[in-house]
Formats: C-alpha cells, structure tokens, sequence
C-alpha cells in the first residue's frame, strides 16, 4: 500500500512539474507589469506596434515594437516635447502640468504612412503625426485647433478618414485625405449613449474609442465604469458607419478594460486592455478573443485568463526598462529611449559628455519643491517587485541644494543629499498627505554616496523604502516606509527619478555615475 501511494504520489509531481513547465512556456497576464496604459495597436506584416500615454513627461507618446505581442521594446518617440511655449509644460511659474500633457493616442497605417494621434487638454488642440518610418521617423506633424477627446482615427475602404471621439455621447467627423483638417460639415453625433450596454447607472461613460472595421463590419470599443461595479468594455457594431449601431458588455473582468482587437499573421485574434493596479500605474493585458455570429467574444468563459496561447515574457529589461552606466560611445544617443524628463526639460542643464561617463545635472533656478523642480530623468517603475541605485557625486553641490534619486507620484518619497549650513547630510523626505516631510537625516562626511530605492507591488502592497550606503556594499535603511498610492492629479504610475535642484543658490551640479535597476 505504501510504494501504491509513492507511485501516486510521484505521479502527481511529475503532472504538477509537467503543468508547471508547460506554463513557464506560455506567456502570463499583465503581459507588461508597469505602466503602459491607452494602448493602441497595429500590426504590419509579422511586426506589431503600440503607442501608449505618458502625459507630461518626455519625450512623448512612446511607440513599442513586437514580434510576439508580449516582449516589447521601445523603440522610437512622436515627439520631443508637445510644444515649448506653455508654462505648465515647462515647469515655469509655479505652474506644472501633471496628469495633463498628451493623452490616449490613436496608431494607425496606411498606404505605407504610419500615424500616431493623441489630443491635449493643456493646449486645447489634437496633433497628428505620420512618418514612413515609425522607428527612425523623421515625423510629420499637424495640429488640429479642437482636443479631440479620447478620439480613434478609422481609413475607410471607400478613401474616407473618420474621427470618433466623447465621452457618453460620442462624435464623428471627416478629416480631409491628407489627414490637415477636418470637414466641420460632416460633425455630427454617432451614438447618443454608448454607455447604454452597461445599463443606466454609470459612474464613468463611455470613453476610449477605438474603431475598427474587419469584414466589412463596423466595430467600436469603448470602456465604461457601472456605479458599484467594476471598469467594462462594451463593443457596439454597425454595418454602416451611420449606424444602425447595436451594443452589448464586451467584457467584465478584474477591471480590466479600454482598448480594442489585433489579429496575428495566423489568424488569431487577441484583445489588448489594461488594469487599474495602484501604485505600479495601470497595466497591459491580453485576452484571446473568437468570433461569434459576427461579434468578437472576449477572454476564456468571459474571464481575462492567467496564461496566454503566447510566447513567455523575458521581462520588461531592458525593452521598456533599463540599467544606464552612461558611458556613450560616438554614434549613441544622448539618452537611450527608456528615459523620460519630467516636464520639458533645460536641455543646457544636464550633459553625459562634460564628464565622460557621468550624468551631470546642474541648477540654474531656485525652486521651492521638488516637484516643481525641472530636468528630474525618470524611467517607470515596474513589478511585482523592483528596485534602483545610484552612485552620485555631491563635492560640487552649494549651499541649500537637494540631490538624489526619488520615487516619483503626487505622495513622493526621495532621498537626497542637503547641503544646509555648509555641511552635507542625507535626507529622507516623505511628501504623504502631498505634505513633504523630512523623516531622517545623517551627517555626510564624503563626497560620493549610493542611494537605493525599493518598491513592492505585489498584491497591491504600495509600498517603498530608500536606503543608502557609503561604500556600496553594506545598505543602511532611512526614514519610515512610505506608501505609494496612485493619485489622479499624477495620473501615472510611480517612477524611479534622478534629480538635482537649488532651494538658495544656482549653479551648482552633481555627476550620476550610473543607475542601475532589478
């Protein structure tokens, strides 16, 4: 009876080591454990693309490449900055422009052109940009005098281009073939309550657009919120693009939602959605999508599954995350594309060529907070688990100076080095309640220090810690452990932030040797 229930027994691990393995070879959901939301996707050929939403860091509208719909890389930027006139964008007068900037963006191609949309409520305008290189560019740009909310961009078989944006109460517009305007004639309403589908106590309406047409059909993806439910895809459907329209709950899940289809070269259809998920941000997940009686049908049994018919994940490093030693050889980019400056940047204010191998920072302004401080370099952070260090030098830093390596949202947390009275300390500083705070300081007697700071995502724990270490092997923790909720006046997901600013006197700077991320 004893060696009957071995073999049972071993029967049974070797069936849990086979389903074990057999998912290690599949991909997981979120396909993307960082903050990659608004995604919109193509595919070319066997390639695909994505744009997604960074709002009011830069440069904007990052566009991602995959072979697999899983393992993506950064590999190109609508633009530099939205515009460079505008003091909210620049940091400037007290202003800033968090949560604002450019929001979800449209990708689309056609006719070998490649077009990314996306629509700003800080300058009140839609842009348009098209290359025929979507990862060299360069990129065309035309700026449409309307922010065409959360709008969708569909070429018809006929020549015609339409525009579909709103929230509830959804729009339709022609743009001229060349994409330079709109046809204001031709406004007019698409669906009067998209929401309708999800019944009629809605807390978010309708919004997200995002419009295609596969056999001849019409279909529209929008994501609703239902009071006292949960974030709902609903999909209308149309044989004509005047309607009738028909609609119905695509998908409620886990809250995840927004977004639309992407088909693979072999016929396979996934949709692409994301997830509301605390302080990481909100995150991409895939679900397989089949067609019935002309209706795509989302996820396994209406549910967004853990495992996907997919290649695995190799980790987001170093496709949409990266360690950076900056040391540049002739030919790299300044930057590689992982970076992203916090508002526009003074691009006379940092250099990785004044000393080699360094990231130099330097003031030019006084500035009362951190978060209204310019030139913070920041890439996201990422889950379940993740973390960063830096080694700085501080002996060039003046009088009222902070510098150092935070983790950046509305309730911050940072640690730096102060100089206060002469004299050099580290500082942990925790802005809970959005009011900063010094927790701990310790005297600093050197001038190179390294700074770490750590953040835990898994079920949805929201928590960071800092620590330093004067000679980079023995880590020493600082100040209290702080949460890391998701705020909408940020509306983004906590980023690791390198940053260097005056509170008394100018033009001091500080060198980064590196920064390196697991």
């Amino acid at each position: 009876m004893i060696h009957k229930n071995r073999f049972i027994f071993s029967c049974l691990l070797i069936i849990i080591q086979m389903v074990a393995f057999a998912q290690e070879k599949k991909a997981q959901n979120p396909i993307i454990y960082a903050d990659v939301p608004d995604m919109s996707m193509i595919r070319v050929g066997d390639t695909y693309y994505m744009s997604s939403t960074t709002m009011h860091v830069n440069p904007g509208v990052p566009i991602m490449k995959s072979t697999d719909l899983v393992n993506w890389k950064l590999v190109n930027y609508a633009y530099e900055t939205l515009e460079d006139n505008n003091d909210r964008l620049n940091l400037e007068n007290g202003k800033n422009d968090y949560g604002r900037g450019s929001w979800a963006s449209c990708l689309r191609y056609q006719n070998g052109i490649y077009y990314v949309s996306t629509f700003s409520g800080t300058t009140g305008k839609t842009y348009i940009y098209s290359t025929k290189d979507i990862e060299k560019g360069p990129w065309k740009k035309i700026v449409l005098n309307s922010s065409y909310h959360d709008h969708s961009i569909l070429f018809d078989d006929d020549g015609k281009v339409y525009l579909v944006w709103g929230a509830g109460k959804l729009e339709i517009i022609e743009l001229n073939k060349d994409l330079s305007g709109v046809k204001e004639e031709t406004k007019r309403v698409l669906i009067e309550n998209a929401s309708a589908p999800a019944g009629n106590n809605i807390m978010l309406n309708s919004e997200g657009s995002q419009l295609f047409k596969i056999n001849g059909k019409y279909y529209l993806f929008n994501i609703c919120w239902p009071r006292g439910g949960m974030r709902t895809v609903v999909i209308h459907r149309a044989d004509n693009i005047n309607g009738p329209w028909e609609g119905k709950v695509g998908l409620q899940d886990q809250g995840v939602a927004q977004g639309g289809l992407i088909d693979t070269p072999d016929g396979r259809w996934f949709s692409y959605l994301f997830k509301d998920n605390g302080g990481v941000g909100r995150i991409p997940y895939l679900v397989p999508v089949k067609w019935e009686n002309g209706w795509p049908k989302l996820g396994e049994n209406g549910k967004v599954p853990e495992y996907l018919d997919l290649p695995p994940s190799k980790g987001l490093i170093p496709g949409i995350v990266n360690s950076d030693e900056f040391n540049r050889k002739k030919g790299d980019a300044a930057l590689p594309l992982v970076w992203q400056w916090n508002h526009n940047p003074d691009n006379s204010l940092w250099s990785v060529t004044e000393r080699k191998g360094y990231l130099r920072l330097k003031t030019a302004r006084i500035d009362s907070s951190f978060v209204q401080a310019k030139n913070t370099l920041t890439q996201r952070t990422f889950g379940p688990e993740s973390y960063a260090t830096t080694l700085v030098d501080v002996s060039k830093m003046k009088e009222g100076d902070l510098a150092g390596l935070s983790l950046l949202q509305k309730q911050y947390g940072l640690i730096a080095v102060k100089i206060e009275n002469g004299s050099k300390k580290i500082v942990m500083i925790d802005a809970a309640q959005d009011i900063p705070k010094e927790i701990e300081s310790v005297p600093l007697n050197q001038d190179k220090v390294y700074f770490k700071a750590a953040c835990d995502f898994k079920n949805r724990a929201d928590k960071g810690r800092f620590y330093y270490s004067l000679d980079g092997k023995k880590w020493t923790p600082i100040g209290n452990t702080i949460n890391l909720p998701y705020t909408l006046p940020h509306f983004m997901g906590y980023r690791f932030g390198l940053f260097n600013y005056a509170t008394k006197n100018p033009g001091g700077y500080v060198d980064f040797d590196w920064f390196r991320i697991k």
